[in-house]
């Protein structure tokens, strides 16, 4: 009869396991990447202007993420440099005109209009 106790107790046992195994948090499979919020520039100052005077037009690609990321600017503010960049014929665009694909190099040589 002492031994019919121990396994009563261990079926309580069990049976308060599987209570409290029910009210836990259930396990989430995939952890998501947090990705950092980036603190860029929405306008230009003197300095990030004259940064961009300075070496946008010697990379040898220049697109808006490209610049987005050296002068830690906005992706708006980037495409409006680059045509800044351009008016001046200080770069040259590469391939077809398109306003989705902005890719433009280094202007090379002097007189090339």
């Amino acid at each position: 009869m002492g031994a019919n106790k121990v396994v009563q107790k261990s079926k309580e046992a069990k049976m308060k396991a599987a209570m409290a195994g029910g009210k836990s948090r259930k396990k989430k499979w995939a952890k998501g990447k947090v990705k950092e919020k980036l603190a860029n520039l929405v306008m230009f100052d003197k300095a990030t202007y004259d940064k961009m005077l300075k070496e946008i037009p010697k990379a040898r690609l220049i697109t808006p993420s490209v610049v987005s990321e050296r002068l830690k600017v906005n992706g708006s503010v980037a495409r409006q440099a680059i045509r800044h960049l351009e008016e001046k014929n200080m770069i040259v665009h590469v391939g077809e005109k398109s306003s989705k694909q902005m890719i433009y190099t280094r202007k090379i040589g002097g007189g090339e209009d």
